[in-house]
């Protein structure tokens, strides 16, 4: 593969764990120094400082690593615009050990229509989130964030 390895890895939650992302980025030769990851940070957030500093880390002749799409993006314009700019900076993609080479038609068409997956995905899992809030809503068991008494409030209930 040419040039240096630069990995990425990201979980949506602060309770998620990395350590599978990064054993998997070590297996597919990403020396830990040269992995950047995002804790807490959904991937439909384009603001994402890990993401900011692994792009930034790459140069011409490198690869971007990570072990699945959806750790990388989790929509198709955000998977075409990151592809594009390594494109135009020359550093490619390796999806879980698989290099994808966006200048080619073949390699675009793959990682297109991995993106596209990734974007389903997301789709589906917001759908779901929705319909169980619906549930839960009707059953009573979701009334959001009780409102919590002002200082002054507080201080009238107490006296």
């Amino acid at each position: 593969m040419g040039g240096l390895l630069v990995g990425y890895a990201r979980v949506s939650t602060k309770e998620q764990d990395l350590t599978a992302q990064r054993d998997g980025l070590a297996q597919l030769g990403v020396e830990p120094s040269r992995t950047y990851v995002d804790h807490g940070l959904t991937g439909t957030n384009r603001e994402r400082p890990g993401l900011r500093e692994a792009l930034a880390a790459c140069r011409a002749g490198d690869t971007l690593v990570f072990t699945k799409l959806d750790r990388l993006a989790r929509s198709m314009p955000d998977a075409r615009a990151i592809a594009e700019d390594l494109t135009r900076r020359k550093v490619k993609l390796s999806l879980g050990g698989s290099v994808y080479d966006p200048t080619d038609p073949v390699g675009r068409l793959l990682f297109n229509a991995l993106a596209m997956v990734a974007e389903f995905e997301s789709d589906l899992i917001r759908m779901r989130t929705r319909e169980a809030m619906k549930v839960a809503r009707a059953k009573g068991h979701l009334r959001g964030t009780q409102p919590k008494p002002s200082p002054r409030q507080e201080a009238h209930l107490v006296n």
